[in-house]
């Protein structure tokens, strides 16, 4: 069959992403009637319907949700075949690297410096992943995964370990006298989303007695929770390695108490097989980080 536009595929993906004609539209540039008109045409190349129009707003048909999961890794794959194509032609390597948001934030990109000045020949591209992949349909040269050592078909290199920390801003901790660690099950908690037993461990921890408080401030990423402490929105227990700076400018203050270590770790995965240069080169630029972090 003919190939369909590269056009008509984008205005189809982002509708998808969207689930909406006018979100589409404002992401490409374009008019909500054009990227309507698009995806009919491609409906029409196709022969089969991709969105199902229900009152004012479109539903991805089955056959259309299978096509726009596809889509989407085959342009990110095109995307990442053009970076490396712009790069070389300007004499570099490019890489592409699965991040975590937090990671990435908090600990990997104020240390890109460094890796620029020792690499200028490497051009990084971060892309946000949260979860596991498939190295073979998704074209990533490295990821940063947090987890247990079990990512199938990868070869995984151990980076460090989690230490989480209570912190607060220095104003909470002296509204509700938190240098005494009794005086804790009365302040206004941050929770992570995705750990909302976090704080009732690290009480069993502290030999704190009773539950924490469950009517806090609730957020789906680490980055949010420690702006949220910061602005003293409440106590929050994070991972050490995220806050070191908020500790240093004193932003943030640890609290009295242990440190609560996690039996999840993170990792540098790739695949399977022989290294690249430019992946030997960023490996080998993160060990030495953690050799200068592990001397600090």
């Amino acid at each position: 069959m003919r190939l369909p536009s590269l056009t008509h595929l984008r205005c189809f993906e982002s509708a998808a992403r969207h689930q909406s004609f006018t979100a589409a539209a404002e992401e490409m540039g374009l008019t909500q009637s054009a990227v309507s008109k698009k995806v009919k045409e491609l409906e029409t190349d196709l022969g089969f319907e991709l969105f199902q129009r229900v009152g004012r707003g479109v539903v991805l048909t089955a056959a259309g949700s299978g096509l726009a999961q596809d889509l989407a890794l085959d342009l990110g794959a095109l995307r990442n075949t053009l970076h490396k194509a712009v790069a070389a032609g300007a004499g570099r390597s490019a890489l592409r690297i699965a991040v975590l948001p937090t990671f990435a934030n908090r600990w990997l990109i104020p240390r890109l410096p460094d890796f620029f000045t020792r690499h200028p020949e490497v051009e990084l591209n971060l892309s946000t992943r949260l979860e596991r992949f498939d190295f073979a349909r998704d074209p990533f040269d490295l990821a940063i995964h947090y987890g247990r050592d079990n990512w199938p078909g990868a070869r995984m290199v151990e980076l460090f370990g989690e230490q989480m920390i209570p912190v607060a801003a220095p104003a909470f901790f002296a509204q509700y006298d938190l240098e005494k660690i009794e005086t804790l099950p009365t302040a206004p908690l941050v929770h992570l989303d995705s750990r909302r037993d976090a704080w009732g461990d690290w009480f069993r921890a502290a030999g704190i007695l009773g539950q924490p408080r469950q009517d806090g401030r609730y957020f789906d990423q680490y980055s949010m929770v420690i702006g949220a402490a910061v602005a003293g929105l409440g106590a929050a227990i994070v991972p050490f390695d995220m806050v070191s700076q908020e500790l240093d400018s004193g932003a943030l203050m640890r609290l009295p108490g242990p440190g609560l270590r996690s039996p999840k770790r993170y990792y540098l995965v790739r695949p399977h097989g022989a290294a690249t240069e430019p992946v030997q080169k960023f490996e080998a630029w993160i060990t030495r980080q953690l050799r200068q972090k592990s001397a600090g």
